[in-house]
C-alpha cells in the first residue's frame, strides 16, 4: 500500500498556494472599457520605487501597500513612469490605520477658510490622522489629498492653502462632502483633469466639480505620496499607512 504521508502536506500546501493566488487575482480587478491599467497587482511595472527605499513600498496579495517609513535619502514618493496631461484617473485606496492623534486640525469651511473662535483665533480639534494623497501631472500642490480631516479627502491642499489664490479658486478646492468611508475600508476615486480644470468623485460623490487649478503643467507624472516619519520610535506626524489598487488611467483627447 502506498504511503500517503507526503500526500496531505503537499495537497496543503498546492491549496495555500492557489487560494493565495485567487485571493491576489481578486484585489485586482479589469480596467473599465477604455481605461488602461497603471497596476497589475503583482509588481510595480509602470512605477519608479525611490531609490534606497528598502522594501517599504511593496506589493502585498495584489495591492500596493506602504508603510510610511521609505529609507529613500531624496523623495520617497512613488512615481509614474510615464506622463499624463488630461486624464480620467480611477485608484481605489484606504488607510490602514491612524495611530497617530493629530492635535492640530482646523475646522474647514466650505470656502476654503479655516472656522475661527470669538477670540479671532482658528479652531483646532485633535484627530485620528492619517495623509496621504495622488500627486497630478508631476506637482505636489495638484494634490489630491487622502487623509483622516473632518473636511473629509479629496481636497486640494496646496491651492486651497495659497492665500494668493482668488477666493474661488480656494473655494472650489475645498471637498463639498465628506464622502470617506470609515478607516480600513476601500474608496474609489475618479479624478478628472482636463486643461486646468479638476473634478474629483468619491464614492459616487462629487466632492470637488470643475475646481480650477490656475497655473497646474500641462503633462506630468503621477505620485502616491509619502507622508510622516517616526522619531524616536514614535510618529511625529500624521503617516501615509495607505493601500492602493485597481489604479487604470484613461486619456482624454
Amino acid at each position: 500500500m502506498r504511503s500517503t504521508r507526503h500526500t496531505v502536506p503537499v495537497f496543503s500546501a498546492f491549496l495555500l498556494v492557489l487560494v493565495l493566488a485567487l485571493s491576489a487575482a481578486a484585489q485586482t480587478a479589469q480596467p473599465p472599457a477604455g481605461f488602461v491599467s497603471l497596476f497589475n497587482g503583482k509588481d510595480f511595472s509602470g512605477w519608479k520605487v525611490p531609490v534606497g527605499d528598502n522594501g517599504h513600498w511593496k506589493v502585498i496579495d495584489g495591492v500596493i501597500d506602504y508603510d510610511a517609513q521609505s529609507e529613500a535619502p531624496e523623495d520617497k514618493n512613488l512615481w509614474s513612469v510615464a506622463e499624463y496631461g488630461d486624464f480620467v484617473l480611477r485608484a481605489e485606496w484606504r488607510i490602514k490605520e491612524t495611530p497617530f492623534i493629530n492635535p492640530n486640525v482646523p475646522i474647514i469651511r466650505l470656502d476654503g477658510t479655516h472656522k475661527k473662535g470669538p477670540d479671532g483665533k482658528e479652531i483646532r480639534i485633535p484627530v485620528p490622522d492619517s495623509d496621504s494623497g495622488i500627486y497630478l501631472r508631476g506637482s505636489s500642490k495638484a494634490q489630491v489629498n487622502i487623509w483622516g480631516w473632518p473636511i473629509g479627502s479629496g481636497e486640494v491642499y496646496g491651492y486651497r492653502m495659497d492665500e494668493k489664490m482668488p477666493p474661488a479658486v480656494r473655494a472650489g478646492v475645498t471637498p463639498k462632502a465628506n464622502a470617506d468611508k470609515d478607516i480600513g475600508q476601500w474608496n474609489a476615486f475618479e479624478i478628472t483633469m482636463k486643461g486646468d480644470r479638476l473634478t474629483v468623485v468619491l464614492n459616487g460623490v462629487t466632492v470637488l466639480d470643475n475646481a480650477q487649478l490656475p497655473g497646474v503643467p500641462a503633462r506630468g507624472l503621477l505620485a502616491l505620496q509619502h507622508h510622516g516619519q517616526k522619531k524616536d520610535g514614535v510618529w511625529a506626524g500624521p503617516p501615509s499607512l495607505v493601500q492602493f489598487r485597481n489604479i487604470a488611467i484613461k486619456e482624454l483627447k
